[in-house]
């Protein structure tokens, strides 16, 4: 009830402001225009009186704008406490014209001095009075003006905005990237710091959406300019690789030893170094076999992934396995690689168990298979064999054969005293073949890397789904420690799932520190939302009838970065979150923004690049190219060493009265 007294008296008092101010406008018209009224009678001496004495005690009306102007004070001042029904076809636009108007005709309308015509006066009169109507109507427009129009921000771009992190937190290891993100209606700079990069790093985004140029290429330029060694998945060779050959060359300055440049590339051996992934040396045990297989064999099957522990895939796995192993132990690991492992495979069943068997090692391993065999189950044994054989066939090459054979450099790519930076480049158009070679180089790596004491690295890979990284999980989640940053880039978590599984994509996603993404839709972007979380936001209702418009205004969790937001995100802006340290505090861990990239500065890099050089060269002493011919001798000779190898080994078991049974069960069978 207070309240409503309240009100009631501030309305008395508005309107009597507004009838003062009404009445001084009316005493100013007939001050000064005097004549017509006494011409016609109009006027009273009493009146006069009165008003002379006034003005000559405030002189009011000594200018025609001093009365004007307290009786557009006194106006306005009522207008501010008007109660009007509120009409959202009300604009500012429809309000500065009247007060335009209103302003020209009241206050620049001077009246003459002696005026006596009755025309000037009637003017006079006429236009002061609609200037003063036409400024009342701006007053009562603005009091019943929507002040809060739900409709100036349909996509609530405000709520949804949030201060970002502004200031440059930079070390040894981070990866820095310059943002502009809007917030409270302005644009500002800001930056996203990825102090700490060894919690690894996911980035996200739809074809086009900007992850490499925005974020993958940054990682891989920042790291080689703070001593990274390191490995990069180039899916589309070379662009990566060209990149990271361009910076080395300019930016070898943060690093204690200078590293090397090596690539695979399958596609031209006159670009690639060699590298034999099953390096006896780096094979200490026989679960070092059962890695390289299963890695094999799951890139050369993606079904399979999801159906590990199934009899028919476990079996060519472990028959790969036992392959490999026998060429790790047989004369020192001098045939231990890939090609002779494919080529003993495809040699006839009976002289490969009879040849494995006869190794200790390896005979309780192959007793599926020995078991199959002397059961009578051809069938079973020829399905189990067929699995290995079939999908191994595809990758009988005699450019991948060349490649996997040589010993140009070792894989343990952060070694201090050895530091490399190796891109294996892949080809979209025969990725099914060499995703599994490839595969092999990445699980050995792995292996080799996540040890104490090594050099700084970062493992940069691009389009993850289209390779099966063996053991990745598990190097995002203990490599930490090690100083081994792990950057993946692919397009969805659907796309991850796929290809990697669902218990393995869940890992992935829920291990991974700090996380970019682009555009993209359906399930990835709800479940970035929900990562995101929720933030207060304020929500308006406004009721309007023909008596008063009530406005209530409350606040609500909502999210913070809705799924809808992230569907429909422009090309270069990124939303996601990064992790801090104990020492590096990042209150505002969370961003929206656009990566801020140097379009020109990076265009006068990219025309300044060199090319990759050749690696070797295959011509002879006249000039002739013979790369093919190189290529098939190494090819032939992988066959002829298998062959060697088949014969000594059965002669070796002939002779040998301890082994002569498996010679007899070969007869047999």
């Amino acid at each position: 009830m207070q309240g409503e007294d309240d009100l009631r008296g501030l309305a008395k008092i508005m309107a009597f402001m507004r009838a003062v101010s009404v009445i001084l406008i009316i005493t100013h018209l007939y001050w000064f225009c005097y004549g017509v009224f006494a011409e016609r009678g109009w006027s009273l001496e009493l009146v006069n009186k009165i008003l002379q004495n006034f003005n000559r005690t405030t002189g009011l009306f000594g200018n025609p704008l001093y009365s004007k102007f307290f009786a557009g004070v006194l106006l306005g001042l009522s207008c501010l406490g008007t109660k009007g029904v509120k009409n959202e076809k009300i604009t500012w636009r429809k309000i500065l014209v009247v007060l335009g108007f209103g302003v020209a005709l009241f206050f620049f309308n001077t009246p003459l001095l002696k005026l006596s015509v009755d025309f000037a006066a009637t003017f006079y009169i006429l236009s002061t009075g609609s200037g003063y109507i036409f400024l009342m109507m701006a007053g009562v427009w603005m009091s019943r003006l929507l002040k809060h129009n739900l409709m100036d921000d349909v996509f609530n771009n405000e709520n949804e905005s949030f201060q970002q992190e502004r200031k440059l937190l930079y070390n040894e290891y981070s990866v820095n990237l310059p943002t502009q993100f809007y917030y409270q209606g302005k644009w500002h700079n800001g930056w996203i710091n990825v102090v700490n990069p060894f919690r690894a790093t996911i980035v996200l985004g739809t074809p086009g959406s900007g992850k490499s140029y925005a974020v993958v290429n940054n990682y891989i330029k920042q790291h080689i300019e703070k001593g990274f060694s390191m490995y990069i998945y180039d899916f589309k060779f070379d662009d990566l690789s060209t990149i990271a050959y361009n910076h080395l060359l300019n930016h070898s300055e943060g690093y204690t030893v200078k590293p090397r440049f090596y690539i695979i590339n399958f596609d031209d051996p006159r670009k690639s170094h060699r590298c034999n992934p099953l390096n006896p040396d780096f094979m200490t045990d026989i679960s070092d076999a059962y890695e390289a297989a299963y890695t094999i064999m799951l890139n050369l099957n993606r079904s399979w992934i999801q159906k590990q522990g199934d009899f028919f895939v476990e079996s060519p796995i472990i028959l790969l396995a036992a392959i490999i192993w026998f060429l790790k132990i047989y004369r020192d690991g001098k045939y231990c690689t890939f090609p002779h492992a494919i080529e003993l495979l495809n040699k006839k069943y009976e002289d490969v168990f009879t040849i494995l068997t006869s190794y200790s090692d390896l005979e309780n391993y192959l007793s599926p298979f020995m078991d199959a065999w002397k059961g009578g189950a051809q069938d079973q044994l020829q399905g189990q064999i067929a699995s290995a054989k079939i999908p191994l066939s595809r990758m009988i090459s005699p450019q991948l054969y060349w490649v996997m054979t040589g010993d140009d450099f070792s894989l343990d790519i952060n070694n201090p005293k050895e530091p490399k930076i190796l891109c294996v480049g892949n080809n979209p158009d025969r990725q099914n073949i060499y995703s599994a070679a490839l595969g092999l180089y990445n699980s050995r790596i792995v292996k080799l890397i996540n040890k104490k004491g090594q050099l700084k690295s970062s493992i940069i890979i691009d389009e993850l789904p289209t390779i099966y990284f063996r053991g990745l999980d598990n190097l995002i989640a203990t490599a930490r420690s090690n100083k081994v940053s792990v950057c993946l880039g692919f397009q969805d978590f659907s796309q991850l799932a796929r290809d990697y599984g669902d218990k393995e994509s869940k890992v992935i996603q829920n291990t991974v520190g700090n996380i970019f993404s682009g555009q993209v839709v359906g399930e990835t972007a709800k479940a970035l939302s929900e990562r995101f979380g929720k933030v207060l936001q304020r929500r308006q209702s406004i009721s309007i009838n023909r008596n008063d418009t009530s406005t209530s205004i409350s606040t609500q969790l909502d999210s913070l970065i809705p799924a809808s937001k992230i569907s429909t995100l422009t090309q270069g802006f990124f939303v996601g979150a990064v992790s801090d340290n104990f020492d590096e505090r990042i209150k505002q861990k969370m961003f929206h923004a656009e990566i801020v990239v140097d379009n020109k500065k990076v265009t006068a890099e990219t025309k300044n690049y060199q090319k990759i050089p050749e690696i070797l060269s295959f011509k002879d002493e006249q000039g002739e190219d013979m790369t093919t011919q190189e290529i098939q001798v190494n090819y032939k000779q992988v066959k002829k060493d298998i062959v060697l190898i088949i014969e000594s080994e059965m002669g070796r078991i002939k002779n040998d009265p301890d082994l002569q049974h498996l010679i007899n069960q070969n007869n047999n069978f």
